[in-house]
């Protein structure tokens, strides 16, 4: 089996901070999450810039439902590979 990946979509770098801080206390994520700016197409703006929050699942555990549940309550999303 592969390894998995989720991507988290977040509006902000804080916003994307708080999550990753909250994702080993609520999801039990063993591994680091890491964060990547993502500059939207045509914007050199930082404060246009979506932020991800990419979780690896090695054994691929963490439910996507629950994933994108608590991406919402930041006002962010799951992205769908």
């Amino acid at each position: 089996m592969s390894d998995v990946r989720h991507v988290l979509v977040l509006p902000d770098r804080d916003t994307a901070e708080e999550v990753a801080g909250e994702l080993p206390d609520r999801f039990e994520v063993t591994e680091e999450p890491q964060l990547v700016r993502d500059a939207l197409a045509g914007e050199d703006d930082a404060e246009d810039a979506q932020w991800l929050v990419v979780v690896e699942d090695p054994a691929a555990r963490l439910d996507s439902a629950a994933l994108d549940a608590f991406a919402a309550e930041y006002e962010g999303w799951l992205e769908v590979p």
